[in-house]
C-alpha cells in the first residue's frame, strides 16, 4: 500500500497538482484500494489531524504578523535595524537581514517576513544603486530566519509531529538564526566592497535614540510574546493570542496607523493564508495516519539505523535527502510525513531530538529559496517586479552561505541546545 500511495503522490507532484491535494488523493487511493476501511474514515482522519491545540498558535501568528505589515511595525523596525549598521559600506543589505532576524521573532512565517519587510527594504536597496535582482534574492534568504528563530511554525509542526517540547524547540532556534544572520551580515558586506556598492547607504540614517524610541513598542512585542513563553507564563499557543492583541493595540492606539476599514482585508489574508496551511497539515496528517497502521516509520528507521550506523553519516544523508525535498515539496508536509520517521532513527542512533529538529527546520528552509518552488522566491520576485530567472545569478552565493551554516549546525550540536539545557534542562 504505501508504494501505491508513494507512487500516486509523485505522479501527482509532476503533473503540477498542489501538494496538499496530491497528498490527500493518495491516502484516499490507498484506503479504498488497501484497506477495509469506509471512505468516511479520511473525513475523520482528517479532523483529527487537525484537532491539536498546538496547532491553533498558527492561525494566530499569521495574522499577528499581517497585523504588524499594515501597523507600522514593520517599517520602524527597519530604522531601527539601519541605526547600528547602516552607516558602514553595504549597511542597506546588513539592514535587510538585521530587520528580517528582528521581525522574525514576531512574525513566525518567512513569507509574512518577505512581504513586510521586503516591501520597504527592496525599494530602498534599489534606489540606493542595488541590482533588483540581488535584492530580491538577499530579501528571499534573510526571510528564511522568520522559520529559525521562534516563534517558528515548522517548529510548532515538527514539536506536533514528534511529541517534542515546542518551548525548547523554539528557543533552540536562536543560536542557528543568530549564526545564519551573523554569516549572511559578513557575506553582502564583502560583497558590497568587492562590487563597489552602498558607498552611500548611510544617508537618510536616524540617530540610534530616535530610532529605539520610535521602535520601542515592536521590539518590546518579542519580550512579551517569548517572555510568557519562557517564564512559563503562556503556553505557545497563548502567546500566539497575546501577538495578535499586541499588534492590534499598537497599530490601532499607538501607532494609529491601522483603521477599522483596514480590519477586514487583514483578517481575510490570514484566513486564506491558515486555511492553506491547515490544509496541508489535515492531508499529511491522513497520510502519515495510513504509513504509521503500515509500520513504516518503524520499518524505516531500523533501515536506515543499520544502513547508517554512525550519526555523522546518517546526519549528513539526512541532510543530502532534506536538500532535494525541500525543492520540491512544501515544508508544512515535509515535516509532518518525514519528521516521525527521520526523529525516531535519529533518536536510535543517540541524536537529541531538539538538535534534530532545528537540522531538519534550517534543511528544509532552504527549500523555501531554491527553485522550482521556492515560495520565499516567489513572494519577493513579486514584491521586486522581477523574475525568478534573474535572482538565480545571486541566490548559489546565499544557499552556499545557508548550506554552511546548516552543517556547523548540524555538528556542532551546542549551537542549538546550549540554551535549552540553560533554562529546560
Amino acid at each position: 500500500m504505501s508504494g501505491a500511495m508513494l507512487t500516486v503522490m509523485l505522479v501527482l507532484f509532476a503533473a503540477s497538482i498542489p501538494v496538499a491535494v496530491a497528498i490527500g488523493i493518495a491516502a484516499v487511493v490507498g484506503i479504498a484500494g488497501y484497506t477495509n476501511f469506509p471512505l468516511i474514515v479520511a473525513a475523520q482522519q482528517l479532523f483529527v489531524g487537525i484537532d491539536r491545540f498546538p496547532l491553533a498558535a498558527i492561525p494566530f501568528f499569521i495574522l499577528a504578523g499581517n497585523l504588524m505589515e499594515v501597523g507600522g511595525i514593520s517599517r520602524r523596525l527597519v530604522d531601527f535595524a539601519k541605526s547600528i549598521v547602516g552607516r558602514i559600506q553595504g549597511g542597506l543589505p546588513a539592514t535587510c537581514v538585521l530587520t528580517c532576524m528582528i521581525f522574525a521573532a514576531i512574525s513566525g512565517s518567512s513569507v509574512a517576513t518577505t512581504f513586510a519587510i521586503g516591501a520597504i527594504m527592496i525599494p530602498a536597496l534599489v534606489r540606493a544603486g542595488y541590482p533588483v535582482a540581488f535584492a530580491a534574492a538577499l530579501q528571499a534568504t534573510a526571510a528564511e530566519l522568520g522559520v529559525v528563530i521562534p516563534p517558528s511554525i515548522p517548529m510548532i509542526l515538527y514539536g506536533v509531529s514528534t511529541q517534542t517540547s515546542i518551548p525548547e524547540m523554539f528557543i533552540a532556534g536562536f543560536g542557528p538564526g543568530v549564526l545564519i544572520a551573523i554569516a549572511l551580515v559578513g557575506t553582502v558586506l564583502v560583497w558590497c566592497r568587492i562590487k563597489g556598492w552602498g558607498k552611500r547607504d548611510g544617508e537618510g540614517r536616524l540617530p540610534f535614540l530616535t530610532a529605539t524610541r520610535q521602535a520601542g513598542w515592536a521590539l518590546f512585542m518579542p519580550v512579551v510574546v517569548l517572555g510568557g513563553i519562557y517564564g512559563g507564563i503562556t503556553t505557545p499557543t497563548e502567546a500566539s493570542v497575546v501577538a495578535v492583541i499586541y499588534a492590534l493595540i499598537v497599530g490601532l492606539f499607538i501607532h494609529r496607523e491601522i483603521g477599522l476599514r483596514d480590519l477586514y482585508p487583514i483578517f481575510r489574508k490570514s484566513v486564506i493564508s491558515s486555511a492553506v496551511i491547515m490544509f496541508i497539515i489535515a492531508c499529511a496528517a491522513l497520510f502519515s495516519w495510513l504509513l504509521n497502521r503500515q509500520g513504516v516509520p518503524d520499518m524505516a528507521a531500523a533501515w536506515l539505523v543499520e544502513t547508517f550506523d554512525s550519526a555523522s553519516w546518517y546526519l549528513l544523508a539526512v541532510n543530502l535527502f532534506l536538500f532535494v525535498v525541500g525543492m520540491f515539496v512544501e515544508t508544512s508536509a515535509s515535516i509532518i510525513v518525514l519528521a516521525p520517521i527521520l526523529a525516531e532513527a535519529a533518536s536510535r542512533l543517540g541524536v537529541d531530538s531538539v538538535h534534530f529538529g532545528t537540522v531538519m527546520v534550517v534543511n528544509l528552509a532552504m527549500g523555501m529559496i531554491t527553485p522550482p518552488f521556492g515560495v520565499n522566491l516567489f513572494a519577493a520576485a513579486q514584491v521586486a517586479g522581477t523574475s525568478i530567472d534573474r535572482m538565480m545569478r545571486y541566490l548559489p552565493v546565499f544557499i552556499g552561505v545557508i548550506f554552511a551554516c546548516l552543517m556547523v549546525i548540524t555538528y556542532v550540536p551546542w549551537i542549538s541546545l546550549a540554551l535549552p539545557t540553560l533554562v529546560f534542562r
